[in-house]
């Protein structure tokens, strides 16, 4: 059997596979193949190189092991309610075992006489020690060497009815490898495997399944980790080079109108990140490569002068920009914010959102069409085929976690001569790691640094007891003319709770503050409505915001200095401080007050400590990424970006950024893999191409 035909070959034909056990493998865990089992690896291990004695064991202990004999057993209950219960003693003690499980056979395997090697978790019962369902087996001396790193898989409740657990599934792999092992064949070159002091693969494969020591496991976890994050980041630096290959841009030399706002009317001094950034996107336009370039920046970093900027480009160079928003609100905010600079120099603008009404439109479209509009605003109806540019040249998508890739895509074809550039907006800080392997394909820059003048804000938690400080705190700044924020959760699962919470908490802020007026914001009210509230809270015709999280994205009040988040422990970090960057956007001090029960999780605690520790989006989000996972941050796993088996997104960035550099080294030496030398990378790559998910698959 070939190479590559012998990990294709289905999973019943392996020894020891029943037809039971097939099915099961095939449903709950997606396993088909040799090559989907073989890299179903554990996701920890338990540690079997410690013996106790019966009489050292205590119920603190997660698990213990021990060796001893049966003295007695006897069956007791009847029907579901059936146990097995045995006394079992070594020379300093005795422990009782209970089995509900498996009566029959035990009432005929288990016999006195013999010593059995026992493993699981001690719990206390009247005083006694007692261990419920223990692991067993008969100890010979020689088969413990084999136990020292037990695999732990990944399991689901239906695999645990049928009796398949880690020692079955680990029983499976030992068959699968001694078969397979003559057939693993190497998948990376020597050189690298030497650069970096590798294991090979064989070894690699053996050991993660079936460590025979701690330096062992690492080593393979190490290999196993690098190769799959370097074929992962090899794939996607190959796609932008062949993406800028393949995609022409406009060429943008032209700089005067830039500097005629530079040197007329710029309202304020830029921070150096934002100047760094301006000029990676110039860099980028002067190229004649479409630019395809994601800008991350926290909450008020000054995103938006940076868009202006480079629609500025687009326009000295005689073409149009556009911008577009998830949401009304925004799209308006951004209209607002953009038209005071472009009126100064005299550039069209205009806004295209649901609510423009079609009279309004029609004038507004044929401005477009004939190239006398120069910048558009607008929200998903930029999408309508109706709307056509005369000379698209960059195209710019602000929150773009909010649309789809069809979407963009739709709108890269609005100029059908050459692609316009892109310039991919979010206010969301993506860990580092995240963003190598989610936008490995775009070009990141950050801007890492607020305005000057910007006071950081001053996170405090207080409990619900606290309330009446609270209370007395937003007097305070009321007074002072101030706004406020009152944020409560949305979870859909819970959303007529949640709503009751809403408008309970609704009366008691009236009651609290009966002369004051108040503003409400929920997802179940029309969008008019919606935006007729917000519309209010922005010229200050309401005091006090009451609201759920539809305010988390981009709206700014400057005059809003308090936000007060209840239930905190219900949000995650990173809605956290998207909802805390609703304030601060002005030149007062701003506060967010995080409030919570007095019973919190041991996340939780870490999760409010982060917030009120700092306000630095990116430690922020590497905190959230530790705590949750990266499938979670991202929202959608895009494209299978982060369909990992064995990285860790949250622990690995070392291993990922040595791979990454090892990618772009032979890319830029070899951006087609044509050299022999490249030949085991480029077959591999091939291979995934047929792959979708496994990166690493082996052939």
């Amino acid at each position: 059997m070939s190479v590559g035909h012998f990990f294709d070959t289905d999973l019943s034909q392996l020894r020891g596979m029943t037809p039971t056990r097939l099915s099961l493998l095939q449903t709950e865990l997606g396993l088909f193949t040799y090559g989907d089992l073989i890299q179903y690896y554990p996701f920890r291990y338990e540690d079997r190189t410690q013996i106790h004695r019966i009489a050292d064991i205590n119920e603190q202990m997660e698990h213990a092991q021990f060796i001893g004999r049966i003295r007695y057993k006897e069956k007791l209950g009847n029907g579901a309610k059936q146990r097995i219960v045995a006394e079992c003693c070594d020379e300093s003690g005795c422990i009782e075992l209970v089995w509900f499980q498996g009566v029959k056979w035990l009432e005929k395997s288990l016999v006195t006489g013999v010593d059995y090697l026992f493993y699981g978790k001690p719990t206390s019962f009247n005083g006694q020690m007692q261990m419920t369902h223990p692991e067993m087996e008969v100890f010979k001396g020689s088969n413990h060497n084999d136990k020292f790193y037990q695999p732990v898989y990944s399991l689901t409740e239906k695999l645990r009815k049928k009796y398949i657990d880690s020692k079955v599934i680990a029983g499976l792999q030992r068959t699968l490898l001694g078969a397979a092992f003559s057939h693993i064949r190497e998948t990376l070159p020597m050189e690298i495997i030497q650069q970096f002091r590798l294991v090979s693969k064989q070894e690699a494969l053996y050991h993660i399944h079936h460590p025979q020591s701690d330096n062992w496991l690492h080593q393979a976890r190490r290999r196993l980790k690098f190769e799959e994050l370097f074929y992962n980041q090899l794939r996607l630096i190959k796609q932008n080079l062949v993406r800028k290959e393949q995609f022409p841009g406009q060429v943008f030399a032209s700089a005067a109108l830039l500097t005629t706002f530079y040197q007329e009317h710029m309202p304020f001094d830029l921070t150096g990140a934002q100047k760094k950034v301006i000029r990676e996107i110039f860099q980028d336009m002067k190229t004649g490569k479409q630019m395809n370039r994601l800008l991350q920046g926290d909450v008020g970093s000054g995103k938006t002068i940076v868009a202006f900027i480079s629609m500025l480009l687009a326009i000295d160079n005689g073409t149009q920009a556009c911008i577009m928003a998830p949401t009304e609100i925004l799209a308006d905010q951004h209209y607002q914010g953009l038209k005071k600079f472009a009126d100064l120099l005299g550039i069209t603008i205009a806004k295209l959102t649901g609510s423009v009404k079609k009279k309004d439109r029609v004038g507004l479209l044929e401005d477009l069409a004939s190239g006398e509009l120069k910048i558009l605003v607008g929200t998903h109806a930029i999408f309508e085929d109706v709307v056509q540019f005369n000379n698209l040249g960059l195209c710019i998508i602000d929150e773009q976690h909010r649309f789809g890739v069809a979407q963009r895509a739709k709108l890269w074809d609005k100029n059908k001569a050459i692609h316009p550039h892109v310039l991919v907006m979010t206010a969301t800080p993506i860990p580092r790691t995240l963003a190598m392997t989610l936008y490995g394909d775009l070009d990141v820059s950050v801007i890492d640094e607020l305005p000057v003048g910007r006071k950081p804000i001053q996170t405090t938690h207080r409990y619900d007891s606290h309330r009446l400080q609270v209370f007395a705190f937003i007097e305070h700044e009321l007074a002072k003319g101030r706004q406020v924020y009152i944020v409560y959760p949305l979870i859909e699962e819970s959303e007529k709770m949640d709503f009751k919470d809403l408008m309970d908490g609704y009366e008691s802020i009236s009651r609290a503050f009966p002369e004051v007026p108040l503003g409400i914001l929920h997802g179940k009210m029309k969008p008019a409505d919606k935006d007729i509230e917000m519309a209010r809270f922005v010229k200050n015709e309401t005091k006090i915001m009451v609201a759920t999280t539809v305010i988390e994205v981009g709206v700014n009040v400057p005059n809003a200095s308090i936000m007060i988040i209840e239930s905190a422990e219900r949000f995650g970090l990173s809605q956290l401080h998207q909802l805390r960057g609703r304030v601060g956007r002005g030149a007062e001090q701003s506060y967010c007050i995080l409030m919570t029960d007095y019973k919190i999780s041991a996340d939780t605690k870490k999760r409010i400590e982060t917030m009120v520790k700092t306000n630095n989006g990116f430690e922020i989000a590497e905190v959230d990424l530790q705590l949750r996972g990266p499938g979670d941050i991202s929202g959608t796993r895009q494209s299978g970006a982060i369909d990992l088996m064995i990285a860790d997104l949250a622990k690995d960035g070392e291993i990922l950024k040595v791979a990454r550099e090892t990618a772009i080294k032979i890319l830029e030496e070899d951006p087609h893999l044509a050299l022999d030398r490249h030949l085991m990378i480029r077959e591999q790559v091939m291979h995934q191409r047929k792959e979708t998910t496994n990166w690493a698959r082996i052939s």
